[in-house]
């Protein structure tokens, strides 16, 4: 078991926890969520010992490991990939240098011999000798081919180097497993391996994560860091984020005897517990929630943006029509021979293997780059509102908020005060002083809710969305994707969000270097389409 004894941590006059006290136990995968800012990779890196807490200390269980996803992509530069996994298993690495140093002695003694031996068992009780097949097969299940497995780290990309990180923390079986955003960077298949490898792991796991489907596929509990504090709950993300607005709406609900909240509270309980799937970790999840009691679910403290798209006007029965467009980068065609109509209806997640092939394609749509060939045609009705995936050309100034924003107002608004633009930051929980930073210094994260600003002052009834969950927390997340679900409008957006595409959208195109594939579907239903997959092997032949 790995807990915390009142954990305390402060930089300055900044108080990130105060006296956390916790336990987390085997057999559960913990979701450690949080505000951005509020200390959720730091708290793993004060379990790990990577930081040293300011009061209070951190306890494992006699003869647990404890295994960390690392960060320093350079750390292992100088070893093989096969290597740098195996070392994922610090105590059977250093067994296997001792004994391979004894090996190579001249003056090799009786007393060696005799130590060797006693190696070479604890080696063997280990998995030692089927070590090296075992790291290679976990580096094949996370897309590292065999042929690469003999490189150096220092030789792969970065998108590698993650997968290889992440199979050394998995690697051997660790009793203690964290995982900060392990997601990153990984492909929809990838992604839904390592969910199948949680979802069967039978020792304590701790994640960080924005991806709400992956919380909520891997997770038993989640661990709320909130006002310095961190308090445990049973259930996954999307069970927590229900039953605290519930909870909250029955404390505003006066008219309602207690009685009747309670009676709510437990057919809610009883509707997420009968809904789990039949994997273990869910089989584990829906148990704790058989036991959960009334008194355990509180509303929760987390302040929510308002992201809400008011269309001026509906669509008119021509919004946009695409033609043969085509477009290529460096002499390779990112997609070519592009033919379809959006209806009225439409909410169109736009997928492809090549992510520049999403962004070259919105960024042609929006006007702000060529096509190679072919053409495309906006409805005369159409007011649409473009959310890039790289913002920063918007943000190269010295104005303030206030000031920034203003020069986005439409011509059509007259009474553009500053209690007008304040609204729109308000929306997006900027207040006060804050309006007066300069755009430069914004993080990536408020630099998206400034653009979630300009977008909704556009009263646009077409969105077009490039990875829009990007550097938000899940508060803005979940905000963005209810408004999205409001939006009487049309929607085109790309996003590895699994829980935000698959919720909002009912159609799927690919974009493919030999033309497009086109389904009226979910996304989870496009992904175990088995004509799709056909069509894929065909398209990217």
């Amino acid at each position: 078991m790995l807990s915390t004894n009142n954990v305390s941590l402060a930089y300055g006059k900044r108080v990130l926890f105060d006296e956390v006290s916790i336990n987390f136990v085997k057999g559960n995968c913990y979701g450690i969520i949080g505000a951005n800012g509020a200390g959720k990779s730091t708290f793993l890196k004060i379990l790990s010992g990577e930081i040293e807490p300011n009061k209070g200390n951190v306890s494992i269980s006699p003869n647990e490991r404890l295994s960390m996803l690392k960060q320093n992509h350079f750390e292992f530069n100088d070893f093989t990939v096969l290597n740098t996994v195996l070392m994922g298993n610090k105590k059977m690495w250093d067994i296997q240098q001792t004994k391979d140093a004894l090996y190579m002695k001249e003056d090799f003694s009786e007393a060696d011999g005799i130590r060797a031996g006693e190696l070479e068992a604890e080696y063997g009780e280990m998995g030692g000798y089927t070590s090296e097949s075992d790291a290679a097969q976990l580096l094949a299940n996370l897309g590292i081919t065999e042929d690469v497995q003999s490189s150096l780290m220092q030789d792969l990309t970065g998108t590698q180097k993650v997968r290889v990180l992440l199979a050394q923390a998995l690697f051997g079986n660790p009793d203690i497993l964290l995982l900060d955003e392990p997601t990153n960077d990984l492909d929809i298949e990838t992604i839904q391996w390592l969910e199948n490898f949680l979802a069967d792991y039978e020792n304590t796991a701790i994640v960080v994560s924005h991806d709400r489907h992956f919380l909520d596929t891997v997770c038993t509990h989640v661990a709320d860091v909130d006002r310095s504090k961190i308090n445990i709950y049973t259930g996954n993300y999307t069970f927590w984020y229900e039953s605290s607005q519930l909870a909250a709406r029955q404390i505003n609900d006066k008219n309602k005897k207690t009685e009747e909240k309670r009676k709510d509270l437990l057919d809610f309980i009883a509707r997420f517990s009968a809904n789990a799937s039949k994997s273990k970790q869910a089989t584990s999840r829906k148990k704790a929630l058989e036991k959960l009691v009334v008194e355990d679910i509180k509303p929760s403290n987390r302040r929510y943006p308002g992201i809400i798209f008011k269309p001026d006007r509906q669509v008119g029965n021509d919004i946009l029509k695409v033609e043969k467009l085509s477009a290529s980068f460096d002499g390779s065609p990112l997609f070519t021979d592009v033919n379809f109509d959006v209806s009225k209806t439409d909410k169109i997640l736009i997928v492809s293997k090549n992510q520049m092939a999403i962004t070259s394609f919105f960024n042609i749509i929006n006007g702000e780059a060529q096509a190679d060939s072919g053409s495309f045609e906006w409805g005369t009705t159409i007011t649409k509102a473009y959310l890039p995936n790289n913002n920063q050309i918007y943000f190269e100034n010295e104005l303030n908020l206030m000031d920034w924003l203003r020069q986005f107002v439409p011509p059509t608004v007259q009474d553009a005060d500053e209690d007008f633009l304040r609204g729109f930051f308000g929306k997006m929980l900027f207040g006060g002083d804050e309006l007066n930073k300069k755009t430069k210094v914004l993080s990536g994260g408020e630099k998206v809710r400034c653009m979630l600003s300009r977008m909704m002052l556009q009263n646009p009834n077409a969105i077009i969305l490039d990875e829009p969950t990007n550097h938000l927390d899940l508060e803005s997340i979940t905000a963005f994707n209810n408004g999205a679900l409001d939006f009487p409008g049309v929607i085109l957006m790309a996003t590895h969000d699994l829980a935000f595409a698959n919720s909002v959208c009912n159609r799927i195109i690919e974009l493919t270097p030999k033309g497009i594939i086109d389904r009226m579907c979910t996304y989870e239903e496009f992904l175990v389409n088995d004509r799709v997959h056909e069509l894929k092997a065909e398209m990217y032949a």
